[in-house]
């Protein structure tokens, strides 16, 4: 059997258990021990297992891919069609997420009792999510340059890390062939091994992702998701369109990939960016199908997809020009045409900054809520199904990454 249809049964047998168990036992003591004791822990190794090795990925494959283009002028050339794209698909991506929400208007119809319901259940969370909200402005850009390039891997910080490996892969190409090779192989040794330990993680991946699924499952049901379900829906129809529309389209136009073809060789891809709902733990995954399912050269795909990772969150940019829509909604807040062309602005730039693991784009929401004038605190709206809806939103993310190296290739 092969993996990706493993990991498709895995997600299959953890939701139809989770779903029955919460069922059959609601909020039995016994099924919240079997979630926090067996289930999440087997999750939890499997993503930690693809975590563990995203510092070492980033920083091996961005530099061996940057010092390969060695044309200073090729790695601007090959950068700037990169992020030209990121900007244009995650423009569309915000501007069907506005356009739905107008359209269908989700948060108009929501129950005043179950507003309260939710607005008490998540308030804490709430509130702490809102202390969490992102810097934004000039700060953002500065914040590119670490400070220290060890400290801003250990806190997670990919930016930061992206920017000093490309520095760092610069410098190389400025060195002689004699000088530079020695770290080139060390560096080359480097991603070889990642390489293996990915292979490690994927032979678990099954059990993780059956593991991550039933917790998430069991512990919520279909309560939530049912109480919130034409907002629910109508971000799922956005991140629908955006996925088989934009992204499967401008596969086959631009990066001449077969529209059916496109989707069928990212399968395992797309499964592993839904159940772990991160762009940096599907970073391995990425890479691999580039490079062996669509002949991506490495260099281009070891400087394009880490990129993408943290810069390109064509979903994000989605969510949040929907739900702070949505909010306003709820909340009775007009925004106006011009309000509205700020938050795509913002939904856009934003999503730059979000990180890339699970929940990473919820502190962001905040800097855009309180921009246009819509109270923070809504996001406790939003938290019950906010899992469900950050797993479906990494699929877009990660496979805009993939499209944009097919593209970049191509045009190579």
């Amino acid at each position: 059997m092969q993996l990706h249809t493993k990991i498709l049964l895995g997600l299959v047998v953890g939701a139809v258990a989770g779903v029955s168990s919460r069922l059959l036992f609601g909020d039995a003591p016994e099924l919240a021990w079997a979630v926090d004791n067996v289930a999440n822990p087997a999750g939890q190794i499997f993503l930690r297992m693809l975590f563990m090795i995203v510092v070492p990925l980033i920083f091996g494959s961005v530099t061996m891919g940057v010092a390969s283009l060695g044309d200073l002028k090729k790695i601007g050339r090959i950068g700037g069609k990169a992020m030209g794209f990121f900007l244009l698909t995650t423009a569309c991506a915000a501007t069907i997420g506005l356009t739905l929400v107008n359209l269908i208007g989700p948060g108009e119809s929501l129950d005043p009792a179950l507003r309260a319901q939710l607005l008490e259940q998540y308030s804490g969370e709430a509130t702490e999510r809102v202390g969490a909200g992102a810097v934004f402005g000039i700060q953002t850009f500065i914040n590119i340059v670490p400070r220290n390039a060890v400290d801003s891997a250990a806190r997670g910080d990919m930016l930061g890390l992206i920017f000093f490996s490309i520095v760092f892969g610069i410098a190389l190409t400025q060195m002689s062939a004699e000088r530079s090779k020695p770290i080139m192989d060390v560096l080359d040794s480097l991603v070889e091994v990642v390489t293996k330990i990915i292979g490690y993680a994927m032979k678990i991946a099954p059990y993780g992702v059956a593991g991550l699924i039933f917790s998430v499952t069991a512990r919520f049901g279909a309560d939530v998701l049912q109480s919130l379900a034409m907002y629910a829906g109508v971000v799922l129809l956005g991140l629908a369109i955006q996925l088989t529309g934009v992204i499967g389209l401008l596969a086959k136009f631009a990066a001449g990939i077969p529209y059916g073809v496109f989707f069928s060789r990212c399968r395992a891809l797309m499964v592993t960016a839904f159940s772990t709902s991160s762009s940096n733990a599907s970073l391995p995954a990425n890479i691999r199908t580039a490079q062996e399912q669509f002949g991506v050269p490495k260099e281009v795909a070891s400087f394009v997809l880490p990129l993408g990772a943290t810069m390109n969150m064509n979903g994000t940019a989605l969510f949040e020009g929907m739900t702070v829509l949505f909010l306003a909604q709820v909340f009775g807040v007009d925004l106006s045409l011009p309000s509205q062309i700020i938050v795509v602005v913002m939904s856009v730039v934003t999503a730059v900054g979000a990180a890339g693991v699970p929940g990473g784009s919820i502190p962001l929401l905040v800097l855009i809520l309180e921009t246009v004038g819509v109270p923070g605190e809504g996001i406790a709206l939003i938290l019950g199904v906010d899992r469900i809806l950050d797993m479906s939103r990494t699929v877009p993310n990660v496979m805009g990454d993939q499209l944009t190296s097919l593209v970049v290739a191509k045009s190579e």
